[in-house]
């Protein structure tokens, strides 16, 4: 009867999930939206369209946005630029597709690694690949890792350099929990690969990417001064989790959530019991996590000492990704995504101080 229960919930929030699709703009339309720049005190920049992640060099912020395009926003200068991102497949926009995971490589000119939707023979997938900037445009140049099994929810989409400087990336469940359990499939997991996209000998499943598995939509990577490895991730009905993410363990999805135990199946170190967050991107800074919570529409502190969560800052709708950089605080909202509530400025780039 349990199980009956839970796929009934699942096929409901399956079907919640598909009716929050946004538009059908393309990199070109994107383009004829102008950024405007240094709008106030602590608004960056105004009129992004679906953001998804933040990354920076120096004085340049560098913004991906769903439909494939990258903002370049120059603090210094004021100067902002959208160009879109030539991929050697098809960009797939459909639910929560797209193009999500951005992060500058460190010791290059301008490249990146990047995470987006695809679909081939019919089939949902996602790319893990390397992009260089061009005058006019981001170019693939290189591919990492593709047929990451997608769906039109659950894709995770976050790529981040570890702090053992291997590449991290959050797969989702692609609407299909069981096989966050099966480790002969990349669905529902935390992968890890040598920053040329080999796998790295170290890893705990032999020749294969997966680091860590039972996770149904993680959104968010953050590492400590120590080299701990943090995940947020997406709960079933509320329940969103805070894990402390080891190599090899088994994070329960879809068998347990909240304070549910089974052996061998770690339990959150925080979970939202019956609230809901919707965690994407997180940051740390000083013995803390900051989550961007979209649900939630906030920017939340957690405190790993306490394991205390206060909110920060909201009254900003949607909050898609933050990053900490030399004592300030920076996110974006994602109000036109397609669930949000956008007013004509949105999306933004907004800052605030640490407290």
């Amino acid at each position: 009867m349990k199980k009956q229960i839970y796929w009934l919930i699942f096929i409901v929030l399956f079907l919640v999930g598909c009716s929050g699709n946004d538009n059908d703009a393309t990199p070109e339309d994107n383009q004829d939206i102008p950024v405007n720049v240094g709008v106030s005190n602590n608004q960056i920049a105004e009129n992004l369209h679906v953001p998804w992640a933040i990354t920076k060099k120096e004085t340049t912020f560098y913004i991906s946005e769903r439909h494939g395009t990258i903002v370049s926003i120059n603090t210094e200068t004021g100067d902002a630029m959208r160009l879109p991102v030539q991929l050697q497949k098809k960009l797939y926009t459909g639910g929560e597709g797209g193009f999500l995971g951005l992060e500058l490589i460190p010791n290059t000119n301008l490249e990146a690694y990047a995470y987006h939707t695809y679909e081939e023979q019919g089939k949902v997938k996602n790319r893990v690949i390397r992009i260089e900037k061009q005058d006019n445009s981001w170019e693939e140049v290189d591919v990492l890792l593709e047929g990451i099994p997608g769906a039109d929810i659950h894709n995770g989409g976050r790529i981040k350099i570890g702090s053992d400087q291997k590449l991290y990336v959050t797969a989702g469940d692609a609407a299909n929990p069981d096989s966050a359990q099966n480790i002969n499939e990349l669905s529902g997991k935390i992968l890890r690969m040598e920053l040329d996209g080999s796998i790295p000998a170290d890893n705990p499943f032999q020749d294969s990417y997966i680091y860590s598995y039972g996770h149904r939509n993680p959104q968010g990577l953050a590492w400590t001064e120590e080299g701990k490895l943090y995940a947020t991730e997406h709960g079933q009905s509320a329940h969103d989790e805070i894990n402390r993410i080891e190599p090899g363990r088994n994070y329960g999805w879809p068998f347990i959530q909240g304070d549910e135990q089974q052996e061998n199946m770690e339990t959150p170190l925080y979970h939202t019991n019956g609230n809901t967050w919707a965690p994407s991107g997180i940051a740390y800074d000083n013995g803390s996590l900051y989550i961007a919570t979209l649900r939630g529409e906030a920017l939340r502190k957690f405190d790993l000492q306490t394991n205390e969560a206060t909110i920060l800052i909201d009254g900003n709708g949607r909050i898609r990704d933050v990053l900490i950089d030399n004592g300030e605080i920076y996110f974006i909202t994602n109000n036109t995504d397609g669930r949000g509530n956008p007013a004509k400025n949105d999306d933004r780039l907004l800052k605030s101080v640490m407290d």
